[in-house]
This record gives C-alpha cells, sequence and structure tokens, in this order.
C-alpha cells in the first residue's frame, strides 16, 4: 500500500463523514477497559490567565488589567481559581474528576512555537524529532494481552504529530466543506471494489467511522480547529467513536488559535468557553464509558508573565496542564509553585517551570496500562531516565 494511496482515504474520512465500526485498541490489564484522550491546545495557552494564582499576592499588579479578579474567578484553593468561562472544569474538579497542573513545561525552554510543539508531541528532548509522537509509540509498548485491535484515533484534517507513528491511526474530522452525494459512497465502493481490494477494505473503514461520529447526521461548515463550534464537534466525535464497542480507546487531537498577543482577555474569553462545551461535549457523549476516562490537556509553553502593549502576552515558559475525567483521582491542584516575584521569573521574564509534562503523561500510562518505566523512558520518551512517572493520577 503507497503511502499516497493511505492520504487519499484519509482525506476521504475527514470530507466523507459517514459511519460504522472499527477495531479496538486495546484494553488495560485485569478488568480495566479505559480510555486516554490527549487535548493539545496549539498557540500556547497562557496558564496565568487560564488558572490564575489569585492568591499570590504579586499576581494583580504583575498581570494588571489582564488579572483576572478573584471575586470573578472560580475558586478552587486559597492560592489558584479558574477563568470563569470554564464552568464544567470546575465541575469536575470539584467532583473529584478533575486535577489541576501548575507551573509545568515540556523539557523545551526556547519560544519557538514550530519547535515547542514538535518537542511536546513528538516526546523527544530536543526538536528536530518528527517521524513519530509519543502517543503513537506507545500504542507500540502495549503487550500482546492488551491489544484487541492495533489503531489509534488521531482527530483533525491532518493527524497530530504526537499519534503519528508505526502503530496504525484512523483519521477523522469534523467535515467544513459541503456534504457528499448520498450516492458517492456507494460508487466509490463498487469502483474500488473491482479495480483495488485493499484500497476497498480502506474506503470501507473510513465511511464507517464517519458515521459513527456524526451520529448518522451530516456536520454543517463550520470554522477551524480553534473556532469553539468545531471544538464541540470534535469531541463529540471522539466521544462517540471511543464509546463504539469495537472502537479505538486513545485519541489525539488538537485545538487551535491560543496564541494570544494582543486582545487577550477577549480571545481567551471565547476559546476558553469553547474548550469548557468541549469538556462537557466528552462528559456527556461519553456517557457511561466517562468514568474509565482520563484526558490530558497540554499546550507548547506559557506566556509572559508581564502584559505586552498591545494588551496581550508574549511567548514564555511554563504554564499550565489538565487532568480530567471520571478515572481522574481529581479536586487537587499539583504545583509546586515558584512564586512571581522578579527574581523568581525564568528569565527575569516567564513563570519559572518546576514540573515535567513527562512525568504527569508517564503517570497516566503506567497507571492506566500499567506500561513499565522502562518502556515509558526508553520507547516512549527517550532520553527521559531521570524523569520519574508521577504517581496517584488515576482512581
Amino acid at each position: 500500500m503507497r503511502i499516497d494511496r493511505r492520504q487519499l482515504l484519509t482525506t476521504l474520512s475527514v470530507t466523507a463523514a459517514f459511519g460504522g465500526l472499527i477495531p479496538v485498541i486495546g484494553q488495560a490489564a485485569g478488568s480495566r477497559d479505559p480510555r486516554l484522550i490527549v487535548i493539545v491546545l496549539r498557540g500556547a495557552l497562557d496558564g496565568l490567565t487560564a488558572v490564575p494564582p489569585i492568591g499570590d499576592p504579586d499576581y494583580a499588579s504583575l498581570r494588571g488589567d489582564l488579572a483576572v479578579d478573584k471575586a470573578a474567578a472560580l475558586p478552587l484553593n486559597d492560592l489558584f481559581g479558574l477563568h470563569p468561562s470554564l464552568v464544567n472544569l470546575a465541575r469536575q474538579y470539584h467532583a473529584g474528576q478533575a486535577t489541576i497542573l501548575h507551573a509545568c513545561a515540556s523539557p523545551y525552554r526556547d519560544r519557538s512555537h514550530f519547535d515547542g510543539q514538535d518537542v511536546l508531541e513528538s516526546g523527544y528532548s530536543v526538536p528536530g524529532h518528527t517521524e513519530s509522537g509519543w502517543l503513537n509509540r506507545f500504542l507500540e509498548t502495549l503487550p500482546a494481552e492488551q491489544k484487541v485491535g492495533s489503531k489509534g484515533l488521531g482527530i483533525g484534517s491532518t493527524t497530530p504529530l504526537i499519534m503519528r507513528g508505526p502503530a496504525d491511526v484512523l483519521g477523522w474530522a469534523p467535515s467544513t466543506l459541503r456534504a457528499a452525494d448520498p450516492d458517492l459512497a456507494p460508487r466509490l465502493m463498487d469502483l474500488y471494489t473491482k479495480s483495488d481490494p485493499a484500497l476497498a477494505s480502506l474506503l470501507d473503514e473510513a465511511i464507517k467511522t464517519g458515521k459513527i461520529a456524526s451520529g448518522q447526521t451530516p456536520i454543517t461548515a463550520m470554522g477551524g480547529a480553534g473556532d469553539p463550534k468545531t471544538m464541540v464537534a470534535m469531541a463529540e466525535g471522539t466521544a462517540r467513536l471511543l464509546t463504539a464497542a469495537d472502537g479505538p480507546r486513545v485519541a489525539a487531537l488538537a485545538f487551535e488559535g491560543w496564541d494570544t498577543h494582543a486582545r487577550e482577555a477577549q480571545r481567551l474569553t471565547q476559546l476558553l468557553t469553547g474548550f469548557d462545551n468541549a469538556l462537557g461535549a466528552f462528559e456527556t457523549t461519553l456517557g457511561p464509558v466517562w468514568n474509565q476516562t482520563a484526558i490530558l490537556v497540554v499546550t507548547e509553553f506559557g506566556r509572559t508573565a508581564a502584559v505586552n502593549g498591545t494588551q496581550g502576552t508574549d511567548h514564555g515558559t511554563a504554564t499550565m496542564a489538565f487532568l480530567t475525567g471520571g478515572a481522574v483521582k481529581g479536586g487537587r491542584v499539583i504545583a509546586d509553585w515558584p512564586g512571581l516575584k522578579a527574581a523568581q521569573l525564568y528569565q527575569g521574564r516567564d513563570l519559572t517551570p518546576t514540573t515535567d509534562l513527562r512525568a504527569v503523561a508517564k503517570g497516566l500510562m503506567a497507571e492506566l496500562y500499567d506500561t513499565s518505566s522502562s518502556a515509558l523512558a526508553r520507547r516512549v520518551f527517550p532520553d527521559s531516565a531521570g524523569v520519574a512517572p508521577m504517581r496517584g493520577l488515576i482512581v
């Protein structure tokens, strides 16, 4: 099978939105049947706005007009709150199903979006490794008894780097094109069944996948992956695929548009509302499967502690991460808080990183799937032997 034909099928699966069933990825050891979802917020979300340290005495003066008012923030504990748009996340937190991690970062310490995303999604400690992502390599570490199928799920017009690699990946995205004619799928199937049975088999899988994800109804045209309505559609489609009895169990998707150099307050209110609605859609659409689900939300780096001249923030270092789902041991903020005084900032400008995101991801895989520390350090996150899996993240 040549790569160009697989790419054709990816395009068909993204735009056709028809439907059916697909094979399972795998199960954890024992009776568990978990789902692991990783959401990448591309563009670098400002962690000091999403999770404002309202109890830090230096926060309000440092952030100026961008500071989230303490009275408006959704309280988490004496030090931290949530942006007022994150009502579903706050509810999940207080239900013991969401954990907030702050002052965290990947190993990357420069401020290029492209390099930062490469490091975050590839799992390597330096940029330039774009041949595979850590979530795809994780699928390859699953032992035979945990593999009922062999596919990951990559959501978007292109598969996120985090899910690319040697393990088979199923691609799907909400259609942003005019709905296909009803007879297109049968005509294509007839053509390829006669001329190329292997391609016909892949097309059949793509048609069935789209039908599950779309809930048997066409998805109307919307904006890109940073559009609030598209975030919800992506969440709903992902959840439908993950709840299928013989569907996938591990998924990756990316929401875009978080690069807030100007007018940050207005833009983040809109983006965070869409993101929060997507979290609510995951919970609702997954139904009982929500109790077996862990969702990790990460971004490539944070933003400057101080505000720039256009009421925004520039590229920074440490930020926050979210962990939510019914399988999560929640109701906690995990943070070795470095403080916001000038002498405490990284290079005098950014929130200082104190938690390695690889420790969080390793902890999830170790506890959900019993993945060994050696496999995580050797294959999933190369060059990370010194980063121990964070324990106690899963119920």
